[in-house]
């Protein structure tokens, strides 16, 4: 099941809060709020509001564990743009774009949490089955080397 929270107008450049959100995408959640927690960065607390409200939201709404919960999905969207205008030299003007954004987070409880042992056990199986493939890979290769040889050898 997938549970969603919404942060609207955040006072932030979409850029600059993109760059907290791929690093927590794909992550169980324990782990995405320690990342959020320990950056520098301002865009980091806005995200840390917004993943601990959909955690709640998951707890409350969906009566889901917050072991198996999973960040699906961490989206930054632009918002609206306040237009404001600074003076410069000689009585002219410039614009300044006062930026927003919309960040969403997605989580569920439908993608399988990979730990390193599961993915020890995983590159292990994968490894074993891979030398199986290539030792009767190497079986046929004589045997087909063996035929063309023969073939050559009756040619001439």
């Amino acid at each position: 099941m997938e549970v969603r929270a919404t942060y609207k107008y955040a006072k932030i450049s979409p850029f600059k809060a993109r760059e907290v959100t791929r690093a927590i995408q794909g992550l169980p959640v324990s782990a995405a709020l320690d990342i959020v927690a320990y950056s520098p960065k301002k865009a980091a607390t806005l995200v840390n509001k917004t993943l601990k409200s959909a955690v709640a939201n998951a707890e409350n709404n969906a009566n889901l564990k917050v072991d198996g919960l999973v960040v699906k999905e961490a989206i930054v969207g632009e918002g609206p743009t306040m237009k404001r205008m600074m003076a410069r030299a000689r009585g002219s003007g410039s614009r300044i774009l006062k930026r927003s954004s919309h960040i969403r987070i997605v989580l569920t409880d439908e993608i399988k949490i990979e730990t390193r042992e599961t993915r020890k056990a995983e590159q292990k199986a994968a490894k074993k089955k891979s030398g199986e493939q290539k030792a009767d890979g190497e079986r046929a290769k004589t045997k087909g080397e063996k035929a063309k040889r023969a073939s050559k050898k009756k040619k001439k």
